[in-house]
């Protein structure tokens, strides 16, 4: 089971912002991340431009993006004969 949860840290418990369905007495492992607070103000561009240069990707990416997705064969290109 995995459930992502957003808490508030009140400098000594961690307090779940919903109901948390979890059995009492039992050990449980989380992970900490710190949330960043967005503004609301911005569309969806400004969204898109903060995502931005953020994932790493071999340089073919949009040009070979079936190869990558479907595993067809890669297109002839002077590189790639």
């Amino acid at each position: 089971m995995n459930k992502r949860v957003t808490v508030v840290f009140d400098g000594g418990v961690l307090r779940p912002d919903v109901p948390l369905d979890l059995a009492p007495n039992t050990r449980y492992v989380i992970i900490i991340q710190e949330l960043k607070e967005t503004s609301s103000s911005g569309d969806a561009w400004d969204v898109l431009e903060g995502m931005a240069g953020t994932v790493d990707a071999p340089e073919d990416w949009s040009s070979e993006h079936d190869y990558y997705l479907y595993g067809t064969p890669k297109k002839a290109t002077p590189d790639n004969p």
